[in-house]
């Protein structure tokens, strides 16, 4: 791809980039660019939503630039202040290898461990001598720390800003002058970081990293961001079936931004579902059941992506029931104990008979694939009956008569 192409592919569904013209006076030196991502592992499992920057970095990857991959591992035991009202507590070295455990493994059904550099920044910053660290504060300035918002607010409010803190977006921003990052990239909370790792590299005589600001994902309702703590979210370790049936459940105009910022799918495609959804010209659920495929192909492989797809379409399309059903064991002594209520909050679908009332209520509650929406009801108790709630909730019936 000539530069013009190159950008417009990296640049895909980014909020900003700093700046275009030095991304382009980067790529026309025609060698192998050094690309810096951070991760604080300050949690064990990750969503789509952290998936975004991985995919950009997977796109670097395959034009054959270096990706550098850091783990905070020395900066997450000061813990990232970035739009913290308070001081967060610092982790312990232990804590740390706990969610790296498993966080590594996730990241590398993305990108290629091969062609990827996985470095701790304790390599370099355990290395650190007092001399050092006045070396680096004397290349920034307290004035240009306080510029950032949240350490302001917190001064003139009264609330603590420790000096580790303060020390965060200096220690980061080393690491890109260790590292010689010729672009970083990351969230929107990121870009006060981001410009401090600049002008450190600057102060260190060498040439600026370009900042790429990637969006926010949203989750599931299409508004708030992807959050598990919402009940928004697409774990990357979902059984197939949830992850497909999750991701076909999202509108069409989410559906676009995925495509935009998780798939694998070139610009020149991305540009053609978009015309053809506008237009009409092709109904969005081919390209949803596409997204959902390449997703879960991603993270269980080809095979589960294809049997995901197939009892997807069994259950909503057909509405078949799924193959195997968990069976759910009702006891009873009587008509009162079969009411739909208490069934559907002994099936673990509801926590409280007002969330099973509401689900009944909304027709989101199916006996036999029959709509309920009687709160009232009571279940006929003839064995292998299927209780459905929603659209992926099933258990099949067995009555015991205590």
């Amino acid at each position: 791809m000539n530069i013009d192409d190159q950008v417009r592919e990296i640049t895909r569904g980014t909020i900003d980039v700093i700046s275009t013209d030095e991304l382009k006076s980067k790529l026309s030196e025609n060698r192998p660019l050094n690309i810096k991502f951070g991760i604080d592992p300050t949690a064990p499992d990750i969503h789509l939503g952290h998936t975004v920057p991985l995919q950009k970095l997977k796109q670097f990857q395959d034009m054959g630039h270096v990706i550098h991959l850091i783990i905070g591992d020395y900066t997450a035991q000061i813990g990232d202040p970035s739009g913290k009202s308070e001081t967060r507590p610092m982790l312990t070295p232990d804590q740390i290898q706990a969610n790296l455990a498993t966080y590594t493994d996730q990241v590398f059904k993305i990108l290629d461990p091969d062609r990827t550099d996985l470095l701790f920044n304790s390599q370099w910053l355990d290395q650190f001598s007092g001399r050092d660290m006045i070396d680096l504060g004397s290349r920034y300035t307290v004035q240009q720390l306080l510029q950032r918002r949240d350490f302001g607010n917190r001064i003139k409010e009264g609330r603590p800003l420790s000096v580790t803190e303060l020390l965060y977006p200096l220690l980061v921003g080393y690491d890109s002058v260790h590292l010689h990052s010729d672009i970083e990239l990351g969230g929107s909370d990121q870009l006060f970081n981001f410009t401090a790792s600049r002008a450190l590299q600057s102060a260190y005589g060498q040439k600026p990293e370009v900042i790429m600001i990637l969006p926010i994902l949203e989750g599931l309702d299409g508004v708030q961001k992807m959050s598990k703590s919402l009940g928004n979210a697409i774990g990357v370790r979902e059984n197939p079936d949830d992850m497909y049936g999750k991701i076909m459940s999202i509108s069409d105009d989410l559906m676009i931004k995925y495509y935009e910022l998780l798939s694998d799918v070139p610009v020149s495609q991305l540009d053609e579902i978009k015309t053809n959804v506008k237009a009409g010209k092709e109904n969005p659920m081919v390209y949803k059941k596409g997204l959902a495929r390449e997703l879960v192909a991603r993270y269980h492989g080809v095979q589960e992506a294809q049997q995901a797809e197939y009892r997807f379409e069994e259950v909503h399309q057909r509405r078949h029931n799924p193959d195997e059903l968990e069976s759910l064991q009702i006891p009873y002594s009587s008509e009162s104990d079969l009411g739909l209520i208490s069934i559907v909050r002994l099936s673990g679908r509801a926590s409280t008979n007002s969330e099973a009332r509401r689900l009944i209520q909304q027709s989101a509650v199916r006996i036999n694939d029959e709509p309920i929406t009687d709160i009232n009801y009571r279940v006929t108790p003839e064995d292998g009956s299927v209780l459905r709630v929603g659209k992926r909730f099933f258990k099949e019936l067995y009555f015991k008569h205590d």
